[in-house]
Protein backbone atom coordinates (compact mmCIF):
# COMPACT_ATOMS: atom_id res chain seq x y z
CA UNK A 1 0.00 0.00 0.00
CA UNK A 2 1.54 3.37 -1.00
CA UNK A 3 2.71 5.61 1.78
CA UNK A 4 -0.06 8.74 2.44
CA UNK A 5 0.36 11.66 4.20
CA UNK A 6 -1.62 11.90 6.95
CA UNK A 7 -3.05 14.93 8.44
CA UNK A 8 -1.20 15.34 12.30
CA UNK A 9 -4.80 15.18 13.59
CA UNK A 10 -5.65 11.74 11.84
CA UNK A 11 -1.68 10.66 13.52
CA UNK A 12 -3.27 12.15 17.18
CA UNK A 13 -6.56 9.97 17.00
CA UNK A 14 -4.82 7.24 15.98
CA UNK A 15 -2.30 7.17 18.79
CA UNK A 16 -5.32 8.17 21.49
CA UNK A 17 -7.12 5.68 20.50
CA UNK A 18 -4.08 2.70 20.81
CA UNK A 19 -3.63 4.65 23.94
CA UNK A 20 -6.30 2.11 25.42
CA UNK A 21 -5.44 -1.09 26.16
CA UNK A 22 -8.54 -3.12 25.11
CA UNK A 23 -8.89 -1.20 22.19
CA UNK A 24 -5.22 -2.06 21.11
CA UNK A 25 -5.99 -5.74 21.69
CA UNK A 26 -9.20 -5.53 19.83
CA UNK A 27 -7.30 -4.21 17.09
CA UNK A 28 -4.31 -7.00 17.10
CA UNK A 29 -7.00 -9.86 17.41
CA UNK A 30 -8.98 -8.23 14.55
CA UNK A 31 -6.12 -8.40 12.49
CA UNK A 32 -6.10 -11.91 13.11
CA UNK A 33 -9.76 -12.84 12.54
CA UNK A 34 -12.90 -10.92 11.81
CA UNK A 35 -14.73 -11.17 15.18
CA UNK A 36 -18.26 -9.89 16.31
CA UNK A 37 -19.43 -8.40 19.95
CA UNK A 38 -19.97 -11.29 21.28
CA UNK A 39 -16.77 -13.14 20.65
CA UNK A 40 -14.82 -10.21 21.63
CA UNK A 41 -17.24 -10.44 25.37
CA UNK A 42 -15.70 -13.43 26.13
CA UNK A 43 -11.96 -12.60 25.31
CA UNK A 44 -12.09 -9.66 27.44
CA UNK A 45 -14.26 -10.78 30.07
CA UNK A 46 -16.48 -7.27 29.30
CA UNK A 47 -20.13 -5.94 28.78
CA UNK A 48 -21.59 -5.78 25.29
CA UNK A 49 -22.52 -2.08 25.43
CA UNK A 50 -18.35 -1.41 26.44
CA UNK A 51 -16.72 -3.63 23.58
CA UNK A 52 -19.32 -1.82 21.32
CA UNK A 53 -17.94 1.49 22.80
CA UNK A 54 -14.89 0.39 22.07
CA UNK A 55 -15.51 -0.85 18.63
CA UNK A 56 -17.67 2.53 17.92
CA UNK A 57 -14.85 4.81 18.23
CA UNK A 58 -12.61 2.52 16.00
CA UNK A 59 -15.07 2.54 13.28
CA UNK A 60 -15.79 6.42 13.98
CA UNK A 61 -12.32 6.56 13.36
CA UNK A 62 -12.33 4.29 10.43
CA UNK A 63 -9.73 1.65 11.91
CA UNK A 64 -12.41 -0.48 11.52
CA UNK A 65 -14.83 -1.72 8.94
CA UNK A 66 -18.35 -3.92 9.41
CA UNK A 67 -20.23 -6.38 7.58
CA UNK A 68 -23.73 -7.65 8.92
CA UNK A 69 -24.52 -11.21 8.46
CA UNK A 70 -28.42 -11.83 9.42
CA UNK A 71 -28.29 -10.99 13.09
CA UNK A 72 -24.45 -10.58 13.98
CA UNK A 73 -22.34 -7.46 13.09
CA UNK A 74 -18.67 -8.48 12.24
CA UNK A 75 -15.44 -6.28 12.76
CA UNK A 76 -12.59 -6.29 10.81
CA UNK A 77 -9.64 -3.76 10.51
CA UNK A 78 -10.48 -1.30 7.55
CA UNK A 79 -7.80 -1.98 5.31
CA UNK A 80 -9.09 0.90 2.88
CA UNK A 81 -8.27 3.80 5.40
CA UNK A 82 -5.68 6.01 4.91
CA UNK A 83 -4.23 5.01 8.26
CA UNK A 84 -3.95 1.97 7.55
CA UNK A 85 -0.12 1.51 6.77
CA UNK A 86 0.17 3.36 10.49
CA UNK A 87 -2.26 1.03 12.43
CA UNK A 88 -0.26 -1.85 10.83
CA UNK A 89 3.54 -0.86 11.74
CA UNK A 90 2.19 -0.07 15.27
CA UNK A 91 0.49 -3.70 15.54
CA UNK A 92 3.70 -5.28 14.03
CA UNK A 93 5.06 -4.42 17.81
CA UNK A 94 2.42 -6.00 19.48
CA UNK A 95 2.66 -9.36 20.46
CA UNK A 96 0.38 -11.93 19.42
CA UNK A 97 -3.22 -12.15 21.79
CA UNK A 98 -3.03 -15.85 21.69
CA UNK A 99 -4.72 -16.15 24.79
CA UNK A 100 -7.71 -13.62 24.00
CA UNK A 101 -8.14 -15.83 20.74
CA UNK A 102 -8.03 -19.09 23.02
CA UNK A 103 -10.75 -17.35 25.19
CA UNK A 104 -12.87 -17.13 21.59
CA UNK A 105 -12.46 -20.36 20.74
CA UNK A 106 -13.12 -22.12 23.81
CA UNK A 107 -16.19 -19.61 24.36
CA UNK A 108 -20.01 -21.22 23.00
CA UNK A 109 -20.27 -19.11 20.61
CA UNK A 110 -23.21 -16.27 19.46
Amino acid sequence: MPKVDLDIEEVVLVFKLFGDRTRLAIMKLLETKQCCVCELTEAFDMSQPAISQHLRKLRDAKLVAEERRGQWVYYEINKQSDCYPLVQEVLDYIPAQTLLLEKMENARGC
